[in-house]
């Protein structure tokens, strides 16, 4: 079902709750009324078009217009891309560490496995922190200075250098998968963790790390399928300058 701005935001949430997290980015929480998305986004000052692309890009990925979102400023999606990384290390990694050393405390007689969960967590958190921070402090800033350099036709001599030694296809080599050790988590949960009696922890982290693993590939897919083609052009354009 494609998402329009006359839509009630209230029952796109009914129609599809994953999209609470997405819609928390651009600063809509819980308790906006009975609005539509129209009247909610121009309360709010947020781009409807881009708003819309994005929900339905999450909502069902075939709907992603890759074409319509490399229209927007690369500074638009780089804002959006920053406050879904703030989502996963200040809200879904904590909430996934808390639930992981609940479990653990529950079930002493399995001390070992439960600390074995929690140091391959641990790995992949880290890995999952490196990429982010490369993002934001190497990736980012280059192009949103590339942008506007464009834009102003102010392009310095520091910057084509920059251009020179690392393109955006030196990011896309560089550009983990970092989804894949979710996989491996939830195998561990899945196959290898000795039973427990209580089973409700273990089904709620389960759910968790399903619904990160699924944010995370269409976070990667808006990088690698927008933001990438984007920087090309303007590389382009600035190699053309």
């Amino acid at each position: 079902m494609l998402l329009e701005k006359q839509m009630k935001l209230a029952d796109v949430i009914h129609h599809d709750y994953n999209l609470v997290p997405v819609i928390n980015r651009f600063g809509i929480v819980l308790g906006f009324g009975d609005g539509s998305i129209e009247s909610i986004c121009n309360n709010k000052n947020i781009d409807i078009d881009f708003f819309l692309t994005i929900l339905n890009a999450f909502h069902d990925p075939q709907l992603l217009d890759k074409e319509f979102l490399q229209s927007f400023s690369a500074r638009l999606l780089i804002d959006y891309l920053r406050k879904t990384h703030n989502y996963y290390l200040a809200h879904k990694i904590p909430e996934i560490e808390c639930l992981i050393v609940e479990m653990a405390s529950e079930s002493s007689d399995k001390k070992r496995s439960y600390e074995l969960l929690q140091k391959f967590f641990e790995e992949y958190k880290n890995e999952l922190i490196k990429h982010i921070d490369r993002e934001e402090t190497r990736v980012y800033p280059y192009v949103i200075e590339l942008e506007e350099a464009i834009q102003n036709n102010s392009v310095s001599e520091s910057l084509i250098l920059r251009s020179n030694e690392y393109s955006i296809t030196s990011y896309e080599e560089e550009h983990d998968n970092v989804e894949e050790k979710l996989t491996d988590l939830k195998n561990i949960i899945i196959k290898y963790l000795p039973p427990s009696k209580n089973q409700k922890n273990r089904f709620k982290l389960l759910k968790e790390l399903t619904v990160l693993e699924k944010d995370l590939v269409d976070h990667a897919r808006i990088e690698d399928l927008i933001l990438v083609p984007k920087v090309e052009l303007l590389e382009k354009s600035l190699t053309n300058n």
